[in-house]
């Protein structure tokens, strides 16, 4: 078994994908007007409108209502992406930080409010 994807709901795609276009410098991939995805080296993050969960199931999935998760992206170097995306990115969590476990981490939130850490490994345990 491998994991693939991990998939947004959104009331606003084109809201969504153009901030993750943003943060991660890579283009989106639209499959339709309610289905886009960020394809990286070792996953995917797909982003879908409200209107395809009735595809799945209604009532099954909600926008914006992640209390749990934190969609996390290595990055090379999490200070500079910092100072990248300050004028842009609207809810920085934290500034870069460097975590008990060795990872220097940003913790940002999309806007429907899903967090977000861009980390890059800074110790050698953490690198290990």
């Amino acid at each position: 078994m491998n994991l693939v994807s991990i998939r947004l709901i959104t009331d606003d795609i084109e809201q969504l994908v153009d901030f993750y276009q943003r943060v991660t410098g890579i283009e989106a991939r639209w499959a339709t007007t309610d289905f886009a995805e960020i394809v990286t080296p070792v996953g995917t993050l797909a982003i879908g409108s409200v209107r395809t969960v009735a595809l799945f199931g209604a009532g099954s999935a909600r926008p914006a209502d992640n209390h749990t998760a934190i969609i996390e992206f290595m990055v090379p170097d999490v200070d500079a992406d910092y100072r990248r995306l300050r004028d842009t990115v609207e809810d920085f969590v934290n500034e870069p930080t460097t975590m008990p476990w060795g990872n220097r981490s940003l913790l940002l939130r999309d806007p429907d409010g899903n967090l977000v850490n861009l980390f890059t490994p800074a110790t050698v345990r953490a690198v290990g």
